[in-house]
């Protein structure tokens, strides 16, 4: 077990080191996009609606093709219920778009509720067991429960932006990431570069 886990930790230090540069580029990429939806939330908040719209529907679509090819299986009905649940839900959210973007703002804020409700708990029981972490998990279940709250505090006016908001600052904190882990290969390749030279 742990031969096949050190083989695949060099594989993934191989690929980074060997092609650095283009995952600096996806870094710096993605973050421009979410600086853009940052910039410009309720066109994004339309965009993550759209997206999720299609997704949805061709989600479906392909579900129902396989359902269909493989009707004599158990379980197809189930399938088949699903799969046309997937096709409305797409259209609703593409035909819909308004509607679309409240409802999945709602499910949203009812998932930070949740969330943030749960961690709360969570970091409070087990305060004794991780003294040392129990509040940031307190501090994550807070933040979220404060999310919901101000969402909930400008309903409506809130779903114009809130889903667009979110989006962009994903796609930054994740471009971030890519970047720096792009950067941290490039210097692993420099160091190897410079004790090679040496010898």
């Amino acid at each position: 077990m742990s031969v096949n886990l050190f083989e695949s930790q060099r594989t993934i230090a191989n690929a980074l080191t060997a092609h650095w540069r283009l995952y600096v580029f996806e870094g710096v990429v993605i973050v421009v996009l979410g600086v853009l939806a940052i910039a410009y939330p309720v066109f994004a908040t339309l965009a993550v609606d759209l997206y999720l719209g299609w997704l949805f529907f061709f989600s479906g679509v392909l579900a129902l093709v396989a359902t269909f090819a493989v009707r004599h299986v158990p379980g197809f009905w189930w399938a088949l219920v699903t799969a046309l649940l997937a096709i409305v839900v797409g259209l609703a959210l593409l035909l819909r778009p308004a509607a679309g973007i409240m409802s999945l703002t709602a499910v949203l804020t009812a998932f930070f509720i949740v969330e943030g409700a749960f961690q709360a708990a969570a970091a409070l029981s087990y305060r004794e067991a991780i003294p040392h972490s129990w509040g940031w998990l307190l501090a994550s279940g807070i933040a979220d429960l404060v999310l919901a709250a101000i969402i909930i505090s400008g309903w409506p006016g809130t779903v114009d932006w809130t889903l667009g908001l979110l989006a962009g600052v994903s796609l930054v904190t994740s471009g971030w990431a890519i970047l720096m882990v792009a950067l941290s290969a490039r210097s692993l390749v420099q160091s190897v570069k410079d004790s090679v030279g040496r010898c």
